[in-house]
């Protein structure tokens, strides 16, 4: 079945076409390299996975109901929409929630997948041409993912969120080099990295908790690469540069705090977008939400050295400043715990279960026997 029959809505465009700007980058030096950056790309290469052995994709997943989490974080609960509500009414929201949210994971994954394949032509150094090689590959890992997951066990998918596909334009039209990385490692992925977390840490359904935990593991060192490589470069920057990328920074944040809510599904509903937009603005999980979302981009900003007085105002205007001084080096150790304790209890549990049927096998063999 094609994708494209699967859409609640159809895309604008079947092929979304961004003209490329800026120049492909070659260096001769093969030799030379940073090497706590080269260790990373080390690190890429050991930690590649494939997802049709490591994810147990035989997990049944109960569409109704696909991640098991609270109702309360849906925007309509406890609103006079609700009360009206079906059983069979609540489990299709339930359902487009998680179609509209993985969808755009989804998306996301793809521009991740452009961009980091930019970057590989466009960066003017080869140790960060190797790693975002390794990056390429597990974002295509990760669309693949997401693609099979929404095929596979909900059936349904959301077109991109315009604003989404807003900040993935700008990010690629932009001819310097450093701004895939801005827009996508700082700004996009610290964005679903939050998104991801969330779920993953609340769900009681276990195929996308493996899902988003591997996602996850890999992503730790996705942002891990923007924060070395922005983090030099800003340092060689003028004032006058450093602003210009404060203000795509901002634009982006306040982008992707007021616009990601979910209000397309709503109008799948029969609520207008005006409604819709008011009831995610008043929904206090959504309020907690937009202020998470900020959890992995400020303490990165803050780290890369956007931190000028413009920026930190608008961070306070969203009442995420705080969040600056959080340890992102301890939520990436984290993501990478999570991830290979998943793994842990898998395998022990496989086991398990061989030496139970290797046991249950010599019983039967000594009773034949008998």
């Amino acid at each position: 079945m094609s994708t494209h029959e699967l859409y609640t809505t159809p895309p604008a465009e079947p092929i979304w076409q961004v003209p490329a700007t800026g120049a492909a980058r070659f260096s001769w030096d093969y030799d030379d390299g940073r090497e706590r950056l080269l260790a990373l790309y080390q690190k890429g290469k050991d930690k590649q996975w494939d997802g049709n052995k490591r994810i147990d994709w035989s997990l049944e997943v109960d569409p109704a109901d696909p991640l098991g989490t609270p109702d309360e974080a849906l925007t309509l609960y406890g609103t006079p929409h609700w009360a009206k509500m079906t059983e069979k009414d609540r489990g299709e929201l339930r359902k487009h929630y998680t179609s509209w949210q993985f969808s755009q994971f989804l998306h996301g994954e793809q521009g991740a997948m452009v961009c980091a394949a930019r970057i590989v032509e466009s960066v003017p150094d080869l140790d960060a041409k190797f790693y975002s090689a390794t990056q390429t590959m597990d974002e295509a890992r990760h669309a693949e993912i997401y693609g099979r997951f929404l095929h596979e066990k909900i059936g349904m998918l959301y077109p991109v969120n315009d604003n989404l596909q807003g900040l993935l334009g700008d990010t690629l039209r932009d001819s310097r080099w450093d701004m895939p990385y801005l827009g996508m490692q700082v700004l996009i992925e610290g964005l679903a990295l939050a998104a991801f977390g969330m779920i993953r840490d609340t769900t009681t359904k276990p195929l996308p908790k493996q899902i988003l935990a591997y996602v996850m593991q890999d992503e730790a060192r996705h942002v891990a690469f923007g924060r070395m490589a922005l983090r030099d470069y800003y340092k060689q920057l003028s004032d006058a540069e450093l602003r210009e990328r404060e203000e795509f920074v901002i634009e982006g944040c306040y982008l992707m705090r007021d616009r990601l809510s979910g209000v397309e599904v709503l109008e799948n509903f029969g609520i207008g977008k005006q409604e819709a937009k008011d009831l995610s603005e008043h929904s206090e999980y959504l309020q907690l939400f937009r202020k998470l979302l900020f959890s992995r981009i400020v303490p990165c900003v803050k780290d890369i050295g956007l931190w000028g007085p413009r920026l930190q105002k608008a961070y306070v205007d969203m009442g995420v400043l705080e969040l600056g001084d959080s340890n992102l080096d301890l939520l990436m150790s984290q993501d990478e715990e999570i991830a290979e304790q998943l793994d842990r209890d898998r395998f022990a549990a496989e086991e398990e279960a061989r030496v139970a049927e290797v046991a249950e096998a010599i019983e039967e063999g000594g009773e034949a026997a008998a």
